[in-house]
Parts: structure tokens; C-alpha cells; sequence
């Protein structure tokens, strides 16, 4: 992996942009919250500017509800060949996927097992999934890149790739 977007600047996206920054990927950042984006930013998780094309990976660190209608813009956008998030549910993201009109195949549920007592980007560290399980919920229509791209993220991050199905 080369390139990634990081959707969500808090202490999950910002700890995986850290990681896959030090790991040598161009990571660029998107975030609603422009205080936060700014802030993982100014730690070094990666780049406030767009990028000049489609990126290797779009990570969508945003809360549940709205996995669906952010991977379907970001899908309607290009901005990525493979999608992944990082909600502790899965069974809805899958179905929101299809209903907002998104493409089922290149997206892969994901969730890092760790977090901290804080929150936000001030809390991010780039060793916060390093040894811990990250589960991945490929579905029927996962395609296999979809899938290998969620477990190059996993590594990256220093994670331990659990595979398990959305129930």
C-alpha cells in the first residue's frame, strides 16, 4: 500500500494514520471536524491537502451510523480502490453499504480491538494496535483485493487480522 485516506481524525483514525505514516504510506487526512484534522495534521499522522488521485485505501473512522452514506460518497468521489472501516457493528455498515448505493465488493468491515481513556487526536499513538486483534468481515461479494488490502492495513498497523463473518 502506497497511498490511504484516513476519513475521521479522532484517537482511532488518527492512531492509524500515524501508523501507516511511520510504516512509509501517503496518508492523507478528512475530517468534518477541521480543529481535529488539523491537529493529527500538526502530529504528523499525514496531509490535509486532496489527493492528485485515486489512493490505495480509504479508512472511514466515523461513527456507525454513518458508514453507509460516507462510503457512498467517498465511492460516488473515487477516491479510493478499496474501503474499510473501523465501527463496532457490523451487520448494519454491510446493509447501509447496499441501500446507500455503494459498491459492496470493494469494501471490507473492519474493527481494531484497542482504544484508550481519551479520545481524539491528542490521544492517537501509532503503537496503539500493535499486537492486538483486528477483526475483518469480508462478505460474499468482498473481492479478494478488497480483502488483502484490509489485511496489508492490519499489518501495518501492527494488528493481529481476526477473519469473521458481520453476525
Amino acid at each position: 500500500m502506497r497511498t490511504a485516506v484516513v476519513v475521521g481524525t479522532g484517537l482511532i483514525g488518527t492512531s492509524i494514520a500515524l501508523a501507516l505514516s511511520r510504516r512509509g504510506v501517503l496518508v492523507y487526512l478528512d475530517d468534518a471536524d477541521t480543529t481535529a484534522a488539523r491537529t493529527a495534521e500538526a502530529l504528523g499522522a499525514g496531509s490535509l491537502e486532496l489527493p492528485a488521485g485515486q489512493v490505495d485505501l480509504a479508512v472511514l473512522a466515523v461513527p456507525p451510523a454513518s458508514i453507509g452514506t460516507v462510503l457512498a460518497r467517498c465511492q460516488r468521489d473515487g477516491l479510493a480502490h478499496t474501503y474499510t472501516d473501523v465501527a463496532s457493528v457490523k451487520v448494519r455498515p454491510h446493509e447501509e453499504v447496499r441501500a446507500a448505493g455503494g459498491d459492496p465488493s470493494r469494501y471490507i468491515g473492519g474493527h481494531p480491538l484497542a482504544g484508550a481513556e481519551r479520545s481524539g487526536p491528542l490521544a492517537a499513538r501509532a503503537d496503539l494496535f500493535e499486537g492486538r486483534p483486528w477483526v475483518l468481515t469480508p462478505s460474499p461479494v468482498t473481492d479478494r483485493s478488497a480483502l488483502n488490502r484490509g489485511l496489508e492495513l492490519v499489518s501495518l498497523c501492527g494488528g493481529v487480522p481476526v477473519l469473521m463473518d458481520t453476525d
